[in-house]
């Protein structure tokens, strides 16, 4: 069975820099673009960045522009979120996502994602 468990939120101050990981079981992992989404309380689930199975393709929300960077490990069936110079406005649970997708796309739309992780809790205080 599939599983995508994340790792790596935390508390942290705006600012600072924070890491997350995604560990990918049960599927062919070159198979799927990945995705991170997030949510925050009483908001809807919003991308925030993506790359496509080779990593040749990556894209992101225009807020985290800059100073995030996905990235992707397939030797090792993981996928990371490099999040720079955070703020406040950026907390939120981070949910990691695969998208079955062999034409090499990243989409935005998280109706398309196939797999999600439990989500990892980024907190930003200011």
């Amino acid at each position: 069975q599939v599983q995508l468990v994340e790792s790596g939120g935390r508390l942290v101050q705006a600012g600072g820099s924070l890491r997350l990981s995604c560990a990918a079981s049960g599927l062919i992992f070159t198979y799927y673009t990945m995705g991170w989404f997030r949510q925050a309380p009483g908001k809807e689930r919003e991308f925030v960045a993506g790359i496509n199975w080779y990593g040749s393709t990556t894209y992101y929300t225009d807020s985290v522009k800059g100073r995030f960077t996905i990235s992707r490990d397939n030797a090792n069936d993981a996928v990371y979120l490099q999040m720079n110079s955070l703020k406040p406005e950026d907390t939120a649970i981070y949910y990691c996502s695969a998208d079955r997708n062999l034409g090499g796309v990243v989409t935005t739309d998280r109706n398309k994602y196939d797999y999600w992780g439990q989500g990892t809790q980024v907190t930003v205080s200011s």
